[in-house]
């Protein structure tokens, strides 16, 4: 295995990273990215059409290059986080928060007590297959909580959604907050942009790390003026389809 900082440290040095969403469930796929340089990975269990066996695999093959590997669960239930967890993901990524209750179930699932109500089995690749002192203190530090905000009401309810010290990403999902604005698909849209903008204020104003999803350069440039650190390239399945379309034009 790589040498490789975890993602925790990653977002505590302010470094700027580049990942991508897997939709294709392959580990030999998300083995490629990572060796291509990923910096990160969201496997994606709510559009995707991986189990938890496959999700697992793939976890593994992203982290076999020093990639770091975040699942976004299908709900936000404490089973499916403990479950992506347990696989060995470092943290979840929870769609769909509108408030900050949701929010605060998330926390709760991914944080061992004290601070949370995640179950505790040592046993699991999560745990290292053994019982081990201050384990769960341990990966109550190292886990990532990431949620994403993607409707009307997250959006107007954003200030109270992040302010929690035990979440550390949020996601902007660009498409939902497009088709809620009334301009679906329309992602570079001035009401698209400017709710972009204005989220990401309010993220940093909190000390959280801001993610979305970028086509080219033209959206990296601005993404990065806006000070967005997690980046996301694209999707697996359109980075092939794309590269494919334009060879095919060339002939």
């Amino acid at each position: 295995m790589k040498d490789s900082f975890s993602l925790k440290e990653k977002i505590a040095s302010g470094k700027t990273m580049l990942g991508t969403w897997c939709e294709i469930p392959s580990p030999e796929f998300i083995n490629v990215l990572a060796k291509a340089g990923m910096d990160f990975v969201i496997i994606d269990m709510e559009h995707g059409a991986m189990d938890y066996e496959k999700a697992g695999k793939m976890v593994m093959a992203a982290q076999v290059e020093g990639c770091n590997a975040l699942i976004r669960v299908p709900t936000n239930t404490e089973s499916a986080i403990l479950r992506a967890l347990e696989v060995g993901a470092e943290g979840v990524i929870v769609p769909h928060i509108e408030t900050a209750q949701e929010r605060e179930k998330v926390v709760g699932a991914v944080k061992f007590p004290p601070l949370g109500t995640r179950s505790l089995n040592p046993y699991t690749r999560a745990g290292g297959y053994k019982s081990q002192q201050g384990f769960t203190k341990n990966e109550n530090k190292r886990t990532v909580t990431a949620i994403l905000v993607e409707s009307l009401q997250g959006i107007e309810n954003i200030d109270e959604i992040v302010n929690d010290k035990n979440l550390d990403i949020v996601y902007m999902g660009s498409y939902d907050i497009s088709a809620a604005l009334g301009v679906p698909g329309d992602t570079k849209h001035t009401k698209v942009i400017n709710t972009i903008t204005s989220l990401t204020k309010v993220i940093h104003k909190h000390k959280k790390v801001s993610a979305c999803l970028f086509h080219n350069e033209e959206d990296l440039r601005f993404f990065k003026k806006i000070g967005v650190k997690m980046l996301c390239y694209k999707v697996d399945t359109g980075i092939v389809y794309d590269e494919v379309s334009r060879v095919k034009k060339l002939l």
